[in-house]
């Protein structure tokens, strides 16, 4: 990113710093397009995951929208905005799609329809049947986005595997810049821009393209497919046994099915989720309720709405995220940081 922004050129001009500009922007995509197994010119920069699920919602020719009620919020938002009819596709208690109510929706309308779903949930970390969702789209004529915001540099992401039509990347997920992400469109997929302007990025995101974000992204991508996604899992398996024996009564989201090696969405009820947050954040510890993109606001989850979970325990789910530098000291901290707030007054008939 240094070596960008000391670049300086406009990738948009003809002369020489430009040209140069444009060749690292062009090397950063083919080097994206080629760890993903998809065409160059499939990658188009967005200013991250919330830009790329509105272009990919908004910018389809779509007569309608058919989304999961677990989806991101900024998926939502884009459905909502769109000013199509939009379906929306029943969970089971572990958060998963119901592929029947998928394929409901698909036989019911018009075959011009465009279906998003998520492959990681970024609350519970749930990993979503997308193959299998893609098979039964195509099958009925309509195309399918799936926001991999999540999943990508936590666990294998196979494009060609999983058979979707438009896919969501955001590079602060996997260890590069904030503000900067990509959609990857499969060749032949009709789009408009939501931006015009330059042309820039095949005509489908006007605007001086963020460089130094660009190279960033592509440089933490190749970083992150080296990261050892058993590793965390045991951490993370090792931390939920740790809460469970300092307090049995805990509830861990999604416990029973195929999640993020990094995530863990849980609960004790009694214990407010706001009350817990800033808790932990007093002794140094930092912790999410449901998403982190909600501008400071803890409420109750919709995705565990969605999920059937009582009021109860939804206002008290806690979201804990590992990384790659993630040691067991840090998850000790966290064990000792749990035990101190529950045995407060104010907690202790929760735990």
């Amino acid at each position: 990113m240094l070596e960008a922004l000391d670049a300086g050129g406009n990738a948009s001009s003809v002369h020489g710093e430009g040209r140069a500009a444009r060749n690292l922007i062009e090397m950063a995509r083919e080097e994206l397009a080629g760890s993903l197994g998809v065409p160059p010119r499939s990658v188009v920069f967005t200013s991250g995951g919330t830009e790329a699920n509105a272009l990919a919602l908004r910018g389809s020719g779509a007569e309608r929208l058919i989304v999961s009620a677990v989806e991101h919020a900024s998926v939502r938002a884009a459905a909502e905005q769109s000013g199509r009819a939009v379906d929306q596709l029943t969970v089971d208690s572990d958060g998963i799609v119901d592929l029947a109510c998928l394929a409901r929706s698909l036989a019911a309308g018009p075959k011009n329809a465009l279906v998003s779903l998520m492959l990681a949930n970024n609350e519970t970390g749930a990993i979503q049947p997308v193959a299998e969702a893609a098979e039964l789209t195509h099958r009925h004529g309509a195309i399918i986005h799936c926001d991999a915001a999540q999943a990508v540099g936590r666990m294998p992401v196979d494009w060609h595997g999983l058979g979707v039509d438009l896919m969501t990347l955001s590079a602060h997920k996997f260890g590069g810049p904030q503000g900067i992400g990509a959609l990857l469109i499969r060749p032949g997929t009709s789009m408009f821009p939501l931006i015009g302007g330059g042309g820039q990025e095949f005509h489908l995101r006007g605007g001086t393209e963020n460089l130094a974000a660009i190279c960033g992204m592509a440089a933490a991508f190749r970083a992150a497919l080296g990261d050892d996604a058993d590793s965390m899992a045991a951490g993370r398996n090792r931390l939920e046994s740790r809460l469970k024996a300092v307090s049995p009564a805990l509830r861990i989201f999604a416990e029973g099915v195929r999640r993020l090696p990094n995530t863990s969405c849980f609960a004790l009820e009694g214990l407010l989720a706001e009350t817990a947050v800033m808790a932990f954040d007093l002794l140094g510890v930092a912790v999410s309720s449901g998403s982190a993109c909600s501008s400071g606001k803890v409420g109750r989850s919709h995705v565990l709405e969605a999920m059937g979970v009582p009021a109860g325990p939804a206002a008290a789910a806690l979201r804990v995220s590992l990384g790659w530098n993630t040691t067991d000291r840090d998850l000790t901290r966290l064990v000792e940081a749990w035990r101190e707030l529950v045995s407060r007054p104010a907690a202790r008939s929760a735990a």
